[in-house]
C-alpha cells in the first residue's frame, strides 16, 4: 500500500504503518501534553491507542498465521487509523478453512478481552462492563486503562463479527452458506444480507444523526458489492482455462533492439505488452510503461535489456483460467508466455483476461434473457 511505511517483521510478514496514523498520534500526543495534566495522565490517550492498535495488529496475525496453515501466504499487515488489513494471498475455497480464517482474527480479540478479565479479578479492580463504549480521552488512569482496554476489544470482537463483507462476520456467512449452495450463490447471498443490514446501518444513521453509523453503512455497501464483483469474476474465470483466451499473433522483441525500435513497433499496432527474447530463449517481458519510462530516463537509443522485466512464468494451455490470473497479480506480471510440450505456443496478458470476462458475463446474461 503507497505511503506505507514499513516498521517490523515478524514470523515472515512484513508490518507496515500508514503514514495518516503517525500524523493523528502526533497530534493526540501534542493535544495530551498541552492538556495541563501530569504527564503520566496527560499520555494516558496515547497508551490506550497504541495498546488497541496492538490488539488490531495481533486480530490480523490471527489471520495471517491461521491462512499459513493452508499454504496462504500473506504478503503484509497495514494499520491505518480505520484498522488494519491483511493482504492475504488469497481466502481459502473450502467452506471450513475459510470459517477458521475468518474466525481466527475476532477469537484473538475475545482471547484478549478474556486475560485482561482475568487480570481484574485477580486484582480485585472495580469494573463495569456497561457502557461498552467509553470516550478514550477520559481514561486517565490504569484501573480506566484495563477496562477501557478490555471493552475495546469486546467491540473489535463483535464489530467484526457483523454478517456483512468486508467484516469477518461476511466471510464467516459465506463459509456457512457455501456449505449448502457452493461459494459463488453464497457469495451472493451474503453481499444481499450485508448490503441489506448496510441500509439499515444508514438510516439509523440519518435519524439518529449519527455520521459513524452512516459511514459504517456505506463502508460495508461498498465492501459487500465489491465482494460480490470479486467472486462473480472468479467464478467466471474458473469456468475457462488459458487455451480458450490464447493469444496467437504476438511479437517478439530481441533484448538487443533499442527502445527507440520498442517504441515503433508499440506505435505501428495494437499490442502493449511485449515478450523479450536473446538466443532464442525468453530472458523478460516489456510493457507500454517500461518504455515510456525507459525512452524518458535513457533515450531511443538504449538497448531493450536495460529496462525489460525479468520476472516472467510458463502457463500451459490447459491451466485453469483463474489459477493464471491469480498468479500473474500476485507476480505483479501483465503478460506470460503460454508453452506446449515445450513450445511458445501464444500469450497470455491481463486485458484479454477482462475481456473474457466481459463477453462470458453477457453470454450469461443473454441466456438468462
Amino acid at each position: 500500500m503507497a505511503w506505507s511505511l514499513k516498521i517490523f517483521r515478524f514470523a515472515g510478514i512484513n508490518v507496515y504503518l500508514h503514514w495518516t496514523f503517525l500524523l493523528i498520534l502526533i497530534w493526540i500526543v501534542l493535544a495530551s501534553l498541552n492538556s495541563g495534566e501530569p504527564a503520566v495522565e496527560a499520555l494516558m490517550p496515547v497508551w490506550v491507542i497504541l495498546s488497541l492498535f496492538g490488539c488490531v495488529l495481533l486480530h490480523e496475525f490471527g489471520h495471517a498465521l491461521q491462512a499459513r496453515r493452508y499454504g496462504i501466504t500473506t504478503e503484509r499487515i497495514t494499520l491505518l487509523p480505520i484498522g488494519g488489513v491483511a493482504s492475504l494471498e488469497k481466502m481459502p475455497e473450502k467452506p471450513g478453512q475459510e470459517l477458521l480464517v475468518a474466525l481466527a482474527g475476532p477469537a484473538v480479540n475475545l482471547g484478549i478481552a478474556a486475560a485482561i478479565g482475568l487480570l481484574i479479578l485477580a486484582t480485585g479492580m472495580p469494573f463495569h462492563l456497561f457502557p461498552l463504549f467509553e470516550d478514550i480521552g477520559q481514561i486517565n488512569d490504569w484501573q480506566g486503562f484495563s477496562s477501557g482496554l478490555l471493552k475495546m476489544n469486546l467491540i473489535l470482537f463483535l464489530f467484526n463479527l457483523i454478517p456483512a463483507f468486508p467484516m469477518d462476520g461476511g466471510r464467516v456467512l459465506r463459509a456457512l452458506l457455501a456449505i449448502r449452495f457452493g461459494r459463488a450463490d453464497a457469495t451472493s447471498i451474503a453481499a444481499r444480507i450485508g448490503q441489506f443490514l448496510a441500509m439499515g446501518f444508514v438510516l439509523a444513521g440519518l435519524f439518529a444523526p449519527n455520521f459513524l453509523l452512516i459511514f459504517i453503512g456505506l463502508f460495508i455497501y461498498l465492501g459487500a458489492g465489491g465482494e460480490a464483483n470479486y467472486e462473480a469474476q472468479r467464478s467466471v474465470l474458473s469456468r475457462l482455462t488459458v487455451s480458450d483466451v490464447l493469444m496467437h499473433q504476438f511479437t517478439l522483441l530481441h533484448a538487443w533492439e533499442t527502445i527507440g525500435q520498442a517504441t515503433a513497433t508499440l506505435l505501428d499496432g495494437q499490442e502493449r505488452e511485449f515478450l523479450v527474447t536473446e538466443d532464442n530463449q525468453i530472458i523478460g517481458t516489456l510493457s507500454r510503461d517500461d518504455i515510456i519510462k525507459g525512452l524518458q530516463q535513457y533515450g531511443k537509443e538504449e538497448r531493450i535489456k536495460r529496462i525489460l522485466n525479468p520476472e516472467w512464468i510458463r502457463l500451459s494451455p490447459g491451466m485453469s483460467l483463474n489459477d493464471a490470473f491469480e498468479e500473474m497479480s500476485r507476480r505483479k506480471l501483465s503478460i506470460c508466455p503460454v508453452f506446449e510440450n515445450g513450445e511458445l505456443i501464444g500469450v497470455l496478458n491481463q486485458e484479454n483476461i477482462m475481456e473474457a470476462v466481459m463477453i462470458e458475463s453477457a453470454k450469461g446474461k443473454g441466456q438468462r434473457a
